[in-house]
């Protein structure tokens, strides 16, 4: 270290020529601040929300503000003679110990009123030196780039560090220490105890399934699957229009704005239009059947229903991008936009297998579903918000007796199963058995005569109607097993069913 009779890092040696720029630093700033939190911890408490100690240029100050800040949430108080048993001893600050340095430190504070003011300078410098170390990367990747990294492929990585640091104040990544991530548990756990319903996550806005999960969890990747008519993108959108229906935004200390229930929605609908999608959700809400919709077969009571619903829904975060065959590049560069500009809680997308990869996985469709799975959990991880992506069952499950769908039966690739952190699985009996209905001859039809056959199967019908299982196959962080929720084909709606028995658990 320089002279500590200046500010650290200032040097009365220049060229002249203007031959390199130093990184943009404050040392003065930095001195001030930890001087303010030596004297007077209650400045650590200003500025600890935004500031971390990467965000320190010079590397004894980093140092000082980790352990002060180690001691203060320990309840315990830091000042020079707390904090020198933690730092090197033998190292020099100019002409001085490192502790003659922090009681120096001390002896030269400001009030703490500024405390916030120099923090937050502390921290758009840091920005700078991010933004300058990315910028320097972009240029030197452009004039070397090896073969196989295309432009698009340096564009994509440049867009997604810019969006970290946004987002984090970081894009190095790299290790974190056990200390942070104890402390982000207990903070997911606190914000558990306080939020309605006592969940770790978003709620679904279906009790029983949220008392399995205990909601969407962040950063998880939640695979939905099922053979189709079982109703996946029904039971998608009904959850997605939920979190979204539920949305309470509240402005956090740093200016930003952070859902305290429910969420800002995003969804891929790669199947179904937006006007289909918006149908059926309006269905569902109205309780007037979407093919009634369709054909315009409503009263005018229907109409002023309708009416009141579109109103509603305009108000909700619920965003829809219907691109057919998107890349798992284009998605993941439009969810980061959305999240810049929109803020982001949920993403959905249907459904996996008309997603696609790139390129380099040629004509081997289960490489592609790899990348692409792959893809989606790194994206969910990077945005922290949980993603719900759709995907098909192979037909050997039709060749079964027992149509429940198995982990074996996800379509074209193991690491559909292998990636995803939560895998549910829609199976709707009823949807079997109505098939199963013996032929009448007209006469019996006529004459309201039932067989035995007939009859046996009508009581089977009765069972099952209006019944839907949500099968957990694969649950990282808690059990398995069966919920049973209610079904509306007419509405496209799952609820929760007034009788709790027939909640079936199985733990792991």
């Amino acid at each position: 270290m320089s002279d500590p009779a200046r500010p650290i890092g200032d040097s009365d040696s220049n060229d002249g020529g203007g031959l390199y720029r130093e990184a943009p630093g404050n040392i003065e700033a930095e001195q001030a601040l930890l001087g303010a939190i030596l004297v007077n911890n209650d400045a650590y408490y200003r500025v600890s929300d935004f500031l971390k100690p990467q965000h320190l240029h010079e590397p004894l100050h980093r140092k000082i503000f980790e352990v002060a800040g180690d001691i203060i949430r320990m309840g315990k108080t830091a000042n020079p003679v707390t904090i020198k048993t933690f730092l090197p001893a033998d190292e020099k600050v100019g002409d001085m110990t490192v502790a003659q340095y922090l009681a120096r430190l001390a002896a030269e504070a400001v009030t703490i009123i500024n405390a916030e003011d120099y923090g937050r300078a502390i921290y758009d410098l840091a920005l700078r030196r991010s933004l300058i170390t990315i910028g320097e990367d972009m240029v030197n990747i452009a004039f070397d780039a090896p073969l196989d990294m295309p432009p698009q492929n340096q564009i994509e990585d440049a867009e997604r560090r810019l969006f970290e640091l946004a987002e984090t104040g970081r894009y190095d990544g790299g290790f974190q220490s056990f200390n942070d991530a104890v402390a982000l548990a207990i903070d997911m756990a606190g914000a558990a105890y306080q939020r309605d319903g006592g969940l770790s996550g978003i709620s679904t806005g279906i009790s029983q399934l949220d008392l399995r999960m205990g909601g969407l969890q962040q950063s998880d990747l939640i695979i939905l699957a099922g053979r189709p008519g079982m109703g996946k993108t029904s039971l998608a959108t009904n959850i997605a229009y939920n979190i979204a229906k539920a949305y309470q935004p509240e402005v956090q200390a740093d200016g930003t704005t952070k859902a305290v229930n429910g969420g800002v929605v995003g969804f891929y609908s790669l199947e179904m239009s937006s006007e289909q999608l918006a149908t059926r959700i309006i269905s569902e809400q109205t309780e007037i059947s979407s093919s009634k919709i369709r054909r315009g077969e409503i009263s005018e009571a229907d109409f002023e229903l309708l009416v009141g619903c579109s109103q509603e829904m305009q108000k909700i975060p619920f965003y829809i991008d219907q691109t057919g065959g998107i890349s798992i590049a284009q998605l993941a560069a439009r969810a980061r936009r959305l999240k810049r500009q929109r803020g982001l809680d949920l993403l959905v997308v249907d459904y996996v297998q008309l997603m696609t990869g790139s390129k380099k996985a040629g004509d081997n469709r289960v490489q592609e579903i790899t990348e692409i799975t792959t893809g989606l959990k790194a994206l969910a991880k990077e945005l922290n918000v949980p993603i719900v992506a759709l995907s098909q069952l192979s037909r050997q499950v039709e060749n079964r007796d027992d149509k429940r769908p198995q982990l074996s039966d996800l379509r074209e690739s193991g690491s559909i199963e292998q990636d995803a952190d939560v895998v549910l699985f829609v199976y709707r009996e009823e949807y079997y058995v109505k098939n199963t209905e013996p032929r009448r001859t007209p006469e019996e039809v006529a004459g309201d005569i039932k067989t035995e056959e007939y009859l046996r199967w009508e009581e089977k019908m009765v069972k099952v109607r209006g019944m839907a299982d949500v099968i957990v196959a694969k649950q990282r962080h808690g059990p398995t097993g069966t919920v049973t929720l209610g079904f509306q084909a007419e509405f496209t709606r799952f609820s929760d069913l007034a009788d709790n028995s027939y909640l079936q658990y199985s733990q792991e």
